[in-house]
Formats: C-alpha cells, sequence, structure tokens
C-alpha cells in the first residue's frame, strides 16, 4: 500500500509499504478513503517529538470496511466508518467512565493511545491507502446513510469537530455566556462553532491570520488580530472590562507572540487575563511534558510560567487534556445528518496522497489559505 511516512524532521515522502492486515481476531481494515493533515502532525513533522522514522502519519481517518477479524460483531463488510484518533479497548476503568482519551490498555505504561503519534503506542497511522483499526466494534463509528454525500463533514468527527466540542465542555460553556477561543487555526474553528451551536451569545476568536479570522468571522464570531493590539485588552472591551464567561486554548505549547517569538505561556496567561473572575477554561492545545529543542529552559522540561497567582485570585477553573472523541461523535454526526452542523466549511484543499508532502510544506509555514487539507488515497 502507499503511504506517508516520516524519515526526519521536515522529511516525509510516499512510500510502498506493507498492507495493513488483522493481527487480532477484534481487529478491521479500512480502505481509506479520506484523511486530514492535523496540526498535532506538525509536532512531529517539525522534529520536536521523538517520533520514530519509518512511521506511518496520520490520526483522522474515514473509510470503507474491507476486512473483518472473528471476533468483530457490529461493524460488517462494506460499512462506511469514521474512526476516533483515539485508539481505545472499551473495557478499562477509564473507557468504562468514557474516558478513552486515556485507555489503560492500549499504550501499556501510558495513559492514552492513538494512530501514527509519537509515544501513543505502536499504531501506524491512517495518511495510508490501509488502516487497521484494533478493537473494531468499540472504535469504529458507523456513518449514516448520507456519509458519501458527506464525507467532508464526517471526517471531521476523527478530531477536530470532537476536540473544539471538548474545549468548550472543559470550558464549561452555557448558552447565553460569552466565549473567547486563543487560535483559529482547524481546533480553534471547531471551538467557537461548538460554542456558536451551543448558543453563546458572543464568540471571540484570537489569531493573526487574517485568511483563518476570516473564516471565523463568517460563522458569526468575533475575530480579533492580535497583531494590530493587545488581545486581552480587546477582549476586555468587548465584555464591559469584566471578561468572557468562559476561554478555549486551541494553540499548545508552540505558541507565538505578534513578534513571532515562541512563548509557551503566553496563551494560557492570556486566558487567565481575558477570562472574568469564576470564569472557566478548558485547555486542548497540545502540551508535552518534555520539549528538550526549545530555547526556553522551563519550555524544555514541559513547564511554563504560568500566572497562578491571578488565576488563584480569580477563582477560575481550568481543565485540560486530549479529546475522549467517542463520548461526542455519535451525538455531533446526528447534527451533521440534521443539517445542523457542516464542519467542512473549514476545508482549504482536497489532495490526492500523493501530493501530502507538499502538502505539509504548506500547512507547516502556515501558508495563506492552507487552514485545514484532505487527503483522498487512490485519487
Amino acid at each position: 500500500m502507499r503511504a506517508l511516512v516520516y524519515n526526519g524532521p521536515r522529511d516525509v515522502s510516499i512510500r510502498d509499504m506493507q498492507d495493513a492486515k488483522i493481527e487480532r481476531p477484534h481487529d478491521v481494515v479500512l480502505k481509506i478513503i479520506m484523511t486530514n493533515i492535523c496540526g498535532s502532525d506538525l509536532h512531529m513533522y517539525e522534529g520536536r517529538t521523538d517520533m520514530e522514522t519509518g512511521r506511518i502519519l496520520g490520526h483522522e481517518s474515514l473509510g470503507e470496511v474491507i476486512e473483518v477479524g472473528d471476533a468483530v460483531d457490529r461493524v460488517k463488510m462494506g460499512d462506511l466508518v469514521c474512526v476516533p484518533f483515539n485508539v481505545a479497548c472499551g473495557f478499562c476503568e477509564n473507557c468504562e467512565r468514557g474516558l478513552t482519551g486515556f485507555c489503560l490498555t492500549c499504550n501499556p505504561g501510558s495513559a492514552g493511545a492513538a494512530y501514527g503519534f509519537a509515544g501513543m503506542g505502536p499504531y501506524s497511522g491512517g495518511q495510508a491507502e490501509l488502516l487497521r483499526v484494533p478493537y473494531a466494534d468499540f472504535n469504529c463509528l458507523v456513518l449514516p446513510k448520507d456519509a458519501r454525500e458527506k464525507l467532508r463533514d464526517y471526517v471531521m468527527l476523527s478530531d477536530i469537530f470532537p476536540t473544539g466540542w471538548h474545549s468548550t465542555e472543559l470550558a464549561g460553556v452555557k448558552s447565553g455566556e460569552s466565549v473567547v477561543v486563543y487560535g483559529a487555526g482547524p481546533v480553534g474553528l471547531m471551538a467557537a462553532y461548538s460554542a456558536l451551536i451551543k448558543g453563546a451569545s458572543k464568540v471571540m476568536v484570537v489569531d493573526n491570520h487574517p485568511d483563518r479570522l476570516k473564516l471565523a468571522e463568517s460563522i458569526g464570531a468575533i475575530a480579533i488580530d492580535n497583531s494590530r493590539g493587545d488581545a486581552v485588552e480587546q477582549v476586555l472591551d468587548m465584555t464591559e472590562g469584566v471578561g468572557a464567561h468562559r476561554g478555549c486554548e486551541c494553540v499548545g505549547y508552540q505558541c507565538h507572540d505578534h513578534y513571532g517569538h515562541e512563548c509557551n505561556h503566553l496563551t494560557m496567561n492570556h486566558l487567565v487575563a481575558s477570562v472574568r473572575p469564576t470564569g472557566g477554561i478548558g485547555c486542548v492545545g497540545v502540551f508535552v511534558p518534555k520539549d528538550p529543542k526549545a530555547e526556553d529552559e522551563l519550555a524544555k522540561m514541559g513547564k511554563m510560567a504560568f500566572d497562578f497567582g491571578t488565576f488563584w485570585f480569580k477563582g477560575q477553573t481550568l481543565k485540560t487534556g486530549q479529546a475522549n472523541v467517542k463520548a461526542y461523535n455519535r451525538y455531533l454526526a446526528r447534527l451533521i445528518e440534521a443539517g445542523r452542523a457542516k464542519p467542512s466549511f473549514i476545508v482549504s484543499q482536497e489532495l490526492s496522497l500523493e501530493e501530502a508532502p507538499k502538502a505539509y510544506e504548506h500547512f507547516d509555514k502556515r501558508d495563506a489559505g492552507w487552514t485545514k487539507v484532505l487527503l483522498r488515497p487512490g485519487v
């Protein structure tokens, strides 16, 4: 099968790899129809992780079931399914509680597993023609009958739509409240979209990329360009000086100030400053325990200069962590099926798998017009 393989920092290529196959009775194999490039893939692409060379990247996948293991009961040959980026067993203590992003079975010695991701187990990624899905009855979301007409929407259920929704859940967003989202990348846009679906009265999105801020405006959010003035002051001005009820961090440890300098604590401290007292903050941007290639000494150890004093004094709450996709994907699929949600508004390119290396290059540079890239193996 053809697949996108990590060779080293900023070096990926399409190669012939061994076909994905049934390895255990609870597996299925998918013929990948659509797979996305995620901002999280860039951490590995840029060489900021311990990703092994020769690994297949990609964790946002939708495909057709073409092989079924003997122990699979629910999922059938020919089903169109979307798989969460989390690989989960469904029966450990955390999975039983719905915390599938922190499965205790699939990545022994750690909490949480994922496809094609550094430190998240041995699972090959989905930026390929074929993908093996373990514990398929649990992990596969069989899609509604309109799936082929809405592939661009349903593929977002693998990660970014549930992750954006998760950030609003962590923050505690309620209808009628104001929300500030830091980051207008795909996840930040999905967080803003989720807050609007939930009935937020005002959603502000902070970034410095005009094309992404324009997308935020297209769904009814207020764009705040932090290259044109202090973002915190702009949020306070729009909230009568008290700040937003809720805030979502959708950037992560590689956030930059408006001069282009990396500063891992910037968005977190801006959220503390721009969310009102007793407000809630949900953080889904990726932060890592170690970042040895960072310039800042604290950042190298996975630490930051967090304004805990102000956070404590304001009585705010903070919840963090990767999305437990299965807690949301079935319900978000129903919103798509009913026409209440169309997350594909963020799609900027749909390319063949063979074009993936060039797409990574453009996406990594944050080139204008490269917001969300979909890949179509076999096209």
